[in-house]
């Protein structure tokens, strides 16, 4: 099996002593592991930051059998945030998300441009809100909507609106930029509130029903972000 692509690289983990196995999230094949050899070269070396859309030459016996990788950088992307501490963990985690999350072998371009779009919102002041957004479609991409208005209430208080979940134990505030998308975040704790709902909704209805622990890159990312 021989093939042509473009992708990102999601993850890289030491083979021998020059090599490493990649997972690279393609246009037209999905998730896909192989083998790059040489990748301790300097050339490559280079080109393998996780995030970074890259030219791949996939060569592979059969599908019971990992392949291997020949690649050519296509955009250098993570090394544009080097100097952000913030927006690095950000990439980190989210390129993780999508290494957990999907499957391999399994096309899906709306995946494969929603990491496109990512990197583009990277660039705006607003970031971390369209983020949180991203996550929302991206989780809906894989089979998970968080459709907040179908189970919130709303209640005035001051002449202003305050949306909440309640349950039997408690009564959980629910950020207003999230549901009117006309509303700005007030100040970074409202982000914050509103990134913690969502990795809420991720741990609770997608990675524990999956048997998959929490990311640490997840948790770090949040904790830069106080």
């Amino acid at each position: 099996m021989n093939w042509i692509d473009q992708g990102y690289l999601l993850s890289k983990n030491k083979y021998n002593e020059n090599s490493v196995i990649a997972e690279i999230f393609t246009k037209n094949h999905g998730k896909i592991s192989g083998i790059i050899f040489g990748a301790t070269s300097k050339k490559n070396k280079n080109y393998l930051q996780i995030g970074n859309k890259i030219h791949v030459n996939y060569n592979g016996k059969n599908t019971e059998k990992i392949g291997y990788f020949k690649i050519e950088i296509d955009k250098i992307l993570t090394p544009l945030f080097f100097e952000d501490q913030k927006k690095l963990a950000c990439i980190i985690s989210t390129l993780n998300l999508v290494k957990l999350l999907t499957v391999e072998s399994q096309e899906n371009f709306e995946i494969f441009n929603s990491i496109d779009n990512f990197f583009n919102l990277l660039k705006d002041s607003t970031w971390i809100k369209n983020y949180i957004f991203w996550e929302l479609e991206f989780f809906k991409l894989i089979g998970y909507d968080l459709s907040l208005k179908n189970f919130i209430s709303e209640e005035s208080k001051n002449n202003q609106k305050i949306y909440y979940v309640k349950t039997k134990n408690m009564k959980k505030i629910i950020p207003n930029f999230l549901v009117d998308l006309n509303i700005n975040p007030k100040n970074n704790e409202d982000l914050l509130s509103g990134l913690q709902l969502v990795s809420d909704y991720l741990d609770k209805s997608i990675l524990r029903p999956n048997n998959i622990n929490y990311p640490k890159s997840r948790a770090e990312f949040i904790e830069l972000l106080k």
